[in-house]
């Protein structure tokens, strides 16, 4: 992706950080400076640095399991609104895009059940009452933010997570170009939703609202682009012929038992052919009858 530098290189495959990213971080920690002063601002970076930790992970969930289905990835690149798994190709198998789908939340749920698991021997099943994302300690906010990332992507707001699964769903009952423009406008009337709750809530939810109307029109216009090359350049149905008028096997066109010199004169004269029988009777195709 333009504007993207890479950080290190995960199972053969590349992660990078957009610009844009720098811009999330500054803000972040700017804020927790006039809140808290530069421990807050330490303990907020470390915070959101775990947070897209947990989206690599999410990412490498899709790209790996898209793999085992020979689909290679070009690259994670991590955003200020969450990561984009760069895959090669989406599959058209409704099972395996099911899969790769429900591949990423799958990863948030075990690292949410691996700190959930972690606070509940360190301080007990009191705690998870005050497990919240915007305040506590780094384990219960990384907890909710997992649940919350299990969530949010499992909403059908194609081509999120959970729209995808739609589609998935519903090629199982209909053609994959109509499964993918259902899934985009219940994608887009989600995203609708979002950016209402984003107005009173958290305007980068706006952010996420408008990302999800563009890239749901980008990919079924994609989609239906590729069905329209795929249908004009489709082999046109084999016509067969009546089989009462081939040879079948067994049957040899003896060539020598006819003229193959045109007729003298011009005049056009029927041409006959001789069908040798394995049993080595001749008979005329007229015979055959």
């Amino acid at each position: 992706m333009n504007g993207s530098w890479r950080l290190t290189r995960v199972a053969g495959i590349d992660i990078s950080l957009h610009w844009t990213f720098g811009l999330l971080m500054g803000w972040v920690v700017f804020a927790a400076l006039q809140a808290g002063g530069l421990a807050t601002a330490i303990n907020e970076a470390l915070f959101v640095s775990l947070l897209f930790g947990c989206v690599v992970l999410h990412e490498l969930g899709h790209a790996l399991a898209a793999r085992t289905y020979g689909i290679p990835t070009n690259g994670i690149t991590l955003l200020p609104i969450g990561g984009v798994a760069q895959l090669a190709r989406i599959p058209r198998n409704p099972g395996q895009e099911l899969i790769i789908a429900l591949a990423g939340p799958a990863v948030n749920v075990v690292i949410a059940a691996f700190l959930l698991l972690l606070l509940t021997l360190n301080a007990g099943l009191e705690q998870l009452a005050s497990v919240s994302v915007i305040s506590g300690g780094l384990v219960p906010r990384l907890l909710a933010v997992n649940v919350m990332l299990v969530l949010f992507n499992l909403l059908p707001a194609f081509p999120m997570d959970g729209g995808r699964v739609l589609r998935a769903t519903m090629a199982l009952m209909t053609d994959y170009p109509r499964a993918t423009y259902l899934a985009a406008r219940v994608g887009q009337g989600t995203a609708l939703l979002l950016a209402l709750v984003g107005l009173y809530w958290n305007p980068m939810l706006l952010i996420i609202a408008a990302f999800v109307v563009f890239a749901a029109e980008a990919e079924l216009r994609q989609v239906m682009s590729e069905e329209h090359r795929r249908q004009r350049f489709e082999e046109p149905p084999v016509m067969h012929s009546d089989p009462s008028g081939t040879i079948i096997e067994g049957q040899v066109i003896d060539r020598s038992s006819h003229d193959r010199r045109p007729p003298a004169g011009g005049q056009k004269q029927p041409v006959t052919a001789t069908i040798v029988w394995p049993n080595d009777s001749a008979v005329t195709p007229t015979q055959r009858c």
